[in-house]
């Protein structure tokens, strides 16, 4: 009895694989993974080898699409590794390398105490942005930068902030906070805003991760969709509804980093996203499924000692700031110049 209700449940996890990411690529989402065969067999010796308990909590995670990512599904190595072997089969199947993926901040079963198991719940992974891409044909790139070819260009689009008008002091006036947030207990302080309107108080993090997002079933952080603007524009009530799941901001011992939950890309603004020596700011596209170091703490120990402001600034110009804007960019490429322009963006602020 025990046995069949096992099979069932793992026949309706194979069944499950069109709901997932299917593979998110620079052009949405594929209808369904088209695993090869060998990676079909080592997938199924995965599952065979998870209890009744494990494949429920994986059958969940996928049919939410990562909404209920549950709790780490540990197995043991052997063979190729699990993670990628599940990743590939329910998420991207183009991936290659288990060095394409990064453990979320939820996820205990990467760095935990048993180096002879692993996590293979495909949900607690995200694809990695690579640091350095080549600039597409539009952007208008410093000839200082020196750009590299890599193999994840498609994860996002690098293009140089424009040369825009200043926001007022007055605009964002209460979002200048004490820098010296260690002394109140937080490690960064959110703001909402709809273009040059702040939506709502700011939100203090004090745990080491942070969900913002619009609708999210299971979990808790800084929800989008409670909070409530007089005349809000049209432009701003539609890209709400394209939030979705959010983000995940966490803060981790290399730097601040950033997960696209939602079905839609994401824009990133930081200081710390270009080489100290160019002094354009870049805005960068993040994929859904895909994570990036939005501030990295050694290059901004090297801004400290190089403290003049870019040459093309969208506002104020402040070293411990992150902006992302949700499913709308900003800069030479489209019709909004400025970050006030974006309908639905975010301002992070980070303690020294």
């Amino acid at each position: 009895m025990f046995r069949s209700r096992r099979a069932g449940l793992v026949r309706r996890l194979w069944r499950s694989r069109a709901g997932g990411d299917g593979g998110v690529s620079c052009c949405g989402l594929s209808e369904e993974p088209a695993g090869s065969p060998e990676l079909r067999a080592a997938a199924s010796a995965v599952l065979k080898r998870l209890k009744e308990e494990a494949v429920c909590v994986l059958l969940e995670a996928v049919e939410s699409r990562g909404a209920a990512p549950g709790l780490c599904v540990m197995v043991t190595r052997h063979g190729p590794p699990p993670q990628l072997l599940l990743c590939s089969l329910f998420r991207w199947p183009e991936l290659q390398h288990p060095g394409q993926l990064k453990a979320l901040s939820w996820c205990q079963g990467v760095a935990g105490s048993d180096k002879n198991s692993v996590c293979c719940n495909p949900y607690h992974y995200s694809r990695v942005c690579a640091p350095e891409s080549p600039p597409p044909p539009y952007s208008r790139l410093s000839p200082k930068i020196e750009q590299k070819s890599l193999d994840l260009s498609d994860s996002y689009t690098e293009i140089e902030a424009s040369n825009s008008l200043w926001i007022t002091a007055a605009d964002i006036s209460d979002t200048s906070l004490s820098r010296d947030m260690s002394k109140q207990g937080h490690w960064c302080s959110v703001a909402y805003w709809e273009h040059r309107t702040r939506v709502g108080r700011l939100y203090s993090v004090c745990q080491p991760s942070v969900s913002i997002f619009y609708d999210l079933p299971q979990g808790s952080g800084f929800c989008l969709g409670q909070l409530n603007l007089e005349n809000r524009s049209e432009a701003a009530a539609r890209t709400r509804g394209k939030i979705g799941l959010g983000i995940v901001l966490s803060r981790e011992a290399d730097g601040v980093w950033a997960y696209n939950r939602s079905d839609h890309p994401v824009f990133v603004n930081s200081p710390t996203l270009d080489a100290p020596a160019c002094r354009p700011l870049v805005v960068r596209k993040v994929m859904p499924g895909y994570s990036l170091k939005v501030f990295d703490y050694k290059k901004s120990c090297v801004l400290r000692h190089h403290p003049t402001p870019p040459e093309h600034t969208d506002g104020p110009y402040d070293p411990h700031s992150v902006r992302i804007s949700f499913a709308k960019g900003w800069g030479p490429c489209y019709s909004r110049q400025m970050i006030t322009s974006c309908p639905c963006w975010l301002e992070v602020l980070l303690g020294r």
